[in-house]
């Protein structure tokens, strides 16, 4: 009997939503086979059967919200599926009864609606059930805001009603909502506390989302664990921009998408890990653990938050590979759509901000591991060369590493590494 288990879909996230089941209790399903959907603040996806086998059993239904590594259900090897067979045959035999199944349904049939007309929330349960299973936090939303979720429409898997479909919703018919429970509560506080409408408008109170609160969880937390230290270093970008330039329309016009500056980035701090391995590592106790993979997290930005999707192997793919792996995640992050090996095992993380225009930042470190590479806008600016004024393109890479273990001397050996590689790049990407 293999247990299957919720499993952690991101650093930072220590819970998830099943969804919907896939499979029924006593199918057969193949191993890597879709099993059961999963929803999280960050992702939505199916995740697959560990092994192939006869799902057994379910433990956790659809539409609840368990930690991670929770066993939702239970696989048994083949050999259990003719049991289910045997059932099926007994059924025939209540048969019999069938003639004196009218006889009963007769009486009790005026008794069911009489319950039915009483409770007014039924429709409302059963209209939002159409819409998929709902996250605590939907629920929450929708009860403090007197949200009729039957009226909501859902984007999520299954029609599932999001929290972005709620505050669609409140930001669309907030007078309707208002009208609704016009018997009692509006016209109160409107009489009562003239001051209290004043100060309101002063201040407008809105609970963090289940993402915020768990990236906020994960930075102070690497704070605290960490001894934060940043090394800023200025890197001609020159030969990279001019390569760039030259190859950009042709690499679009070749591949389907664009090249950027950041999987250059991302080669040249491979090969400065593979100088300085240290970078690479993590801390368990009193124990160093040298990770023999080069997995780089790179951060990507997404409406109400950001995810760090990982890159697996990441030394042995080229630049054309690696700017392939960057758009995928990155496209799959923003709509919700990344399996759970894809948000996990990262060794070395990378975050750009100068795609937003940031010339240098400090990263927090992206835990367990002990540094994160931040890049900054490669801008034209003037400098001195050989006594010379000269138009060059620069960039500042930040690196910011746990100084528990790494020095300051190590880690700027390891800038230079990039900047020597970045400044002498010479290798076509076509």
């Amino acid at each position: 009997m293999i247990d299957v288990v919720m499993p952690q879909m991101g650093e930072s996230i220590v819970e998830g939503t099943l969804t919907r089941w896939l499979k029924k209790p006593g199918e057969r399903v193949e191993r890597d086979e879709p099993l059961f959907e999963i929803s999280t603040d960050k992702v939505d996806t199916e995740i697959p059967s560990p092994t192939a086998g006869v799902l057994s059993e379910v433990l956790v239904e659809a539409g609840k919200t368990v930690a991670i590594n929770t066993v939702v259900a239970r696989i048994s090897d083949g050999a259990a599926a003719p049991a289910p067979a045997p059932v099926a045959a007994a059924d025939p035999a209540p048969a019999p009864p069938a003639p004196v199944a009218p006889v009963a349904v007769a009486a009790p049939a005026p008794t069911p609606p009489a319950p039915v007309q009483p409770p007014a929330p039924a429709p409302v349960a059963v209209a939002a059930e159409t819409q998929g299973p709902l996250s605590p936090l939907v629920r929450k939303m929708a009860r403090e805001n007197n949200v009729d979720l039957g009226t909501v429409s859902g984007s999520g898997v299954g029609g599932r009603i999001t929290k972005q479909d709620v505050e669609a919703h409140l930001s669309g018919s907030v007078p309707q909502a208002a009208t609704t429970p016009v018997a009692a509560p509006p016209p109160a506080p409107v009489s009562v506390p003239p001051p209290a409408r004043s100060e309101a408008a002063k201040v407008r109170v809105e609970p963090l989302s289940t993402m915020r609160q768990k990236i906020a969880e994960h930075m102070v937390m690497s704070k605290r664990v960490s001894a934060h230290v940043t090394t800023v270093h200025k890197v001609d970008m020159t030969k990279v921009a001019k390569l760039r330039a030259k190859q950009k329309d042709e690499f679009q016009a070749r591949y389907g998408f664009g090249l950027t500056f950041l999987p250059f980035v991302v080669s040249a701090a491979c090969q400065a890990i593979r100088s300085f391995p240290l970078l690479n590592a993590s801390i368990d106790g009193t124990n160093i653990l040298f990770h023999n993979d080069i997995n780089i997290g790179i951060a990507v930005a997404l409406e109400n938050g950001l995810i760090v999707p990982v890159i697996s192997a990441a030394d042995e793919k080229n630049v054309v590979g690696l700017q392939r792996s960057i758009v995928d995640l990155a496209a799959r992050a923003r709509s919700r759509q990344l399996k759970p090996n894809e948000v996990t095992g990262g060794t070395f993380s990378i975050t750009n901000f100068g795609s937003f225009g940031s010339i240098f930042a400090t990263p927090v470190i992206n835990q367990p591991q002990v540094a994160i590479l931040g890049v900054g806008a490669v801008e034209k600016v003037p400098v001195v060369i050989d006594d010379a004024i000269a138009i060059r393109s620069v960039a500042h890479l930040a690196l910011t590493f746990d100084h528990r273990l790494i020095d300051g001397a190590l880690a700027d050996q390891f800038c230079q590494k990039v900047k020597q590689v970045l400044e002498g790049w010479s290798e076509s990407v076509l």
